[in-house]
């Protein structure tokens, strides 16, 4: 079923409503439609706000990080896994902060008040007095300066490509600051992108540098401070008591858990069974056939120590494909692409080794009214048309559907047109091989950094193998994956994109021709297109549902008909497996997060029970 996309409005600041166009000042905002919550309001409907505080909850992660810093291109940083925004909203503040039951709305935290321009050029902060870090010293406006042009011109790329048109952080007294947007530009998402930024101390790095990895945590200010890093193994978070905004009501009845550990494991299978040795409490499970299979006769699960859920998902699904690097050869060719993507038997995958789990990806806009379905819309043509020229033809008269097999693994029909399109980009299979002109046969490599993926893989390598491709797959640390892609070099990798419930200038970083060659940048694929640039900013510049609706529909169709990436699979839900010791709010699951580690609380009268029963 689709998620429908929430009904927009133009721009809106929760206030008086006046005749005259004004700037208007207000406890939070949504870039499109009204709030949720009123300013009276005092917890979010997805928690129990009288959640007992204490306890621990222990989570896993896989393999290891060599930094804490998590705002750098540099290391692998280590991080909170397990909930939306993760460790930049435990151990951070932000200005404002989301609420997981709308898809773009955001409330004040550090900041009481945002006032944002009518004309969208400006928007103010002002800050609580009360704000402090964890050592006790003030957060100020120029702590909030300082991170903004430090992440802008230090950190990560992606913060450069995010920020690009604020150009200036102007700190107006001690408790206010403005942030100014550059002219002409599109101005729709900066207020959001600004206030969910997580802050740092200025004086902290007057004694360390900002742009180096480290063990050593960066002093934050969240309701949870990183305590205790042992490298590569472990990372400790504890709750801050009397925490500045613990009676806030973005904060009455979240982060209920006095400590968060977080173990790594180097081997999925080891940490699965640590899992159920009770090494620790609360894991998501991402495969399929685990979660089918692997559960069965545990004696934990079967005398129901550990419980199993399935919470629904009403996020956009997100886009988890194989990435082809059209920077290089044979990605340079849409042929190859498409030929690539026919050989993808994804039915017979999902009838053997995902034992039916899986719906198949056909939109990078899943599961909501921007999926491009049927024939472009008029208002579509509109923005698709100029660019006709450069575009293949499908994407004017055809739906776009994914190649379908009958799921037997007898795929003739497919390989006889892969084989066709091979052939129309020059290469041809002699003595057995897939040559080109030259007479060099095609050579590829699926770049991993788990070997697990390898099951997967293995039998789509053995498609493209029998029409004449020099097809393998390498597993690395994953260290030197991420420094191979971060500087793309490689074939074809598997990533997975998240989507915002209202897309915007992330847009730009993933398909942006800006993008496709900053080291550490997300335009993976190396799509550098004209009218994809286009249409990106068209869905930067929509002020109604209709207007972002249609240009993210234009942009599915542009880069699903180009065969940038071959889409994988799909589902609306998270499987969930925890010891049977905590409590969770009566009231639904947001739907736009987990909030397991935000709502949930240790039952102490559960956790006795559970030790009495297990003979403790």
């Amino acid at each position: 079923m689709k998620k429908p996309l929430i009904s927009l409005f133009a721009f809106l600041l929760v206030g008086a409503v006046t005749a005259e166009a004004e700037p208007r000042t207000s406890y939070g905002f949504s870039t499109f439609g009204d709030l949720k919550y009123g300013p009276d309001f005092t917890h979010f409907d997805y928690v129990n706000p009288d959640a007992p505080k204490g306890g621990r909850i222990k989570l896993r992660d896989l393999d290891s990080f060599d930094t804490v810093n998590p705002f750098l291109l540099k290391g692998k940083p280590a991080l909170i896994n397990g909930d939306k925004g993760g460790d930049l909203y435990f151990n951070f503040t932000q200005l404002m902060t989301p609420s997981y039951d709308e898809p773009d709305a955001v409330y004040g935290l550090l900041a009481e008040t945002v006032t944002i321009d009518d004309q969208r050029q400006w928007v103010e902060f002002t800050l609580r007095p009360e704000a402090r870090f964890h050592d006790d010293t003030p957060i100020t406006a120029e702590d909030v300066a300082y991170t903004f042009n430090t992440l802008k011109e230090k950190g990560h790329p992606r913060y450069g490509i995010q920020y690009r048109d604020v150009i200036a952080a102007k700190v107006l007294d001690p408790h206010k600051i403005r942030f100014d947007f550059r002219e002409g530009a599109l101005t729709r998402d900066l207020p959001y992108q600004v206030a969910t930024m997580p802050i740092l101390s200025k004086a902290s790095f007057e004694t360390r540098d900002f742009a180096v990895t480290t063990m050593e945590p960066l002093l934050g200010s969240g309701p949870y401070e990183l305590t205790t890093v042992s490298p590569g193994r472990s990372l400790t978070y504890e709750r801050v008591k009397n925490h500045w905004a613990e009676s806030l009501p973005v904060h009455k009845g979240r982060f209920n858990f006095d400590v968060i550990q977080v173990d790594y494991y180097r081997d999925r299978t080891i940490a699965l069974e640590a899992f159920f040795a009770g090494e620790y409490d609360f894991r998501e499970e991402f495969t399929a056939r685990s979660w089918a299979t692997e559960y069965d006769n545990k004696p934990a699960v079967e005398k129901g120590f550990i419980k199993r859920d399935e919470l629904e998902d009403a996020t956009l699904t997100g886009l988890q494909a194989f990435f082809m690097n059209s920077r290089r050869a044979p990605f340079d060719n849409i042929k190859v692409r498409e030929a690539f993507g026919l050989l993808f038997d994804y039915e017979w995958t999902n009838k053997n080794l995902f034992y039916g789990a899986y719906d198949r990806l056909e939109s990078v806009f899943e599961n909501s009214d921007m999926k491009a379905t049927g024939l472009p819309s008029p208002a579509e043509l509109d923005l698709l048309t100029p660019f006709k020229d450069i575009l293949p033809e499908g994407v004017f008269t055809t739906e776009f559907k994914p190649p379908q097999t009958d799921g037997s693994g007898n795929i003739r029909k497919q390989i006889s047109a892969a084989v066709e399109l091979f052939k129309s980009a020059g290469w041809t299979i002699q003595d057995k091989k897939l040559v080109n002109a030259a007479g060099q046969q095609m050579q590829v490599s699926f770049l991993l950094y788990e070997q697990s993926f390898t099951r997967i893989i293995n039998p789509y390598v053995a498609n493209l193998r029998r029409v004449g491709i020099d097809a393998s797959v390498r597993v690395i640390d994953s260290a030197s994956w991420q420094n191979r892609v971060r500087e793309f070099d490689f074939d074809i990798v598997v990533r997975r994109f998240p989507q915002p419930q209202v897309p915007g200038v992330e847009q730009r970083d993933w398909w942006g021709s800006a993008s496709a060659g900053v080291t550490g940048g997300l335009n993976i694929a190396g799509v550098k297109n004209p009218a994809v640039d286009a249409i990106i900013e068209k869905i930067i510049e929509a002020q109604t549902s209709d207007e972002l609706i249609t240009a993210a529909r234009a942009l599915d169709r542009v880069l699903m008909w180009n065969y940038y990436f071959i889409p994988q699979w799909h589902k609306n839900s998270h499987f969930i497996a925890y010891w049977d010791k905590f409590g969770r709010p009566a009231s639904k699951k947001p739907g736009f997060d987990r909030a397991v580690l935000q709502s949930w609380w240790y039952d102490q009268a559960k956790a006795e029970e559970l030790a009495a029963r297990q003979g403790k």
